[in-house]
């Protein structure tokens, strides 16, 4: 599979490099947590990155004074599985290189997305990355064998306990937390799980593409 740069011309339909953003403390708090021996985690807000002088330029810069989170994705991941989207914009920041997948939301065909679409970008450290809001996303993928560790920047709740409310449309479906619409590989945990199947054709493995 061909990876770009998110400084390629490729990506800028899906997002953009943020400037300006001293990210030195962000990254020594984030290389502070421990990477899990398998898999990955996840974490919507973590106070020792939301202490970092950074966060208030996120907050204010990046998203105009609205109320943000800051958290982190981070473990061993090299497989697409799952493709997520946001009503908002989301911002990556890894403490080393990484590799976004993504797609896009136009792309979502009678409630599926053909793998085939997808493309992947590797970001470098340190960068802040802003993904679109109509950028289908999900776990970053590792460059190194060591893992990654990728700040993800969000308005504040997103990614939190799923409303409850009566499903009106095929979407309403695909809600599977607050502000986090969900398309699955069936070969996924999620689709195990019983969220929406909505990715057709090859499940990405970055070790074998």
């Amino acid at each position: 599979m061909k990876i770009y740069s998110v400084n390629d011309p490729e990506f800028r339909e899906y997002g953009k490099v943020l400037e300006g953003y001293d990210t030195k403390e962000l990254i020594d708090a984030m290389n502070n947590i421990a990477l899990p021996d398998a898999g990955t985690a996840y974490e919507p807000g973590i106070a020792s990155l939301e202490n970092c002088k950074i966060f208030a330029d996120f907050q204010d810069r990046a998203y105009g004074g609205m109320p943000i989170q800051l958290g982190m994705c981070w473990g061993h991941n090299t497989k697409l599985n799952c493709l997520e989207y946001h009503r908002d914009s989301e911002i990556n920041l890894g403490t080393g290189d990484f590799v976004l997948l993504l797609a896009k939301q136009g792309d979502i065909v009678n409630g599926v997305l053909d793998t085939a679409t997808v493309k992947a970008f590797k970001a470098p450290a340190g960068v802040p990355v802003e993904v679109y809001a109509t950028s289908l996303h999900y776990a970053p993928c590792q460059v190194s064998e060591e893992g990654f560790r990728v700040a993800i920047v969000l308005p504040k709740g997103t990614n939190t306990e799923k409303p409850e409310f009566k499903a009106m449309c095929d979407e309403d479906t695909w809600l599977t937390a607050r502000n986090k619409w969900l398309l699955a590989h069936a070969e996924s945990d999620e689709a195990k799980g019983g969220a929406h199947v909505g990715l057709s054709g090859k499940n990405i493995d970055l070790l074998e593409d």
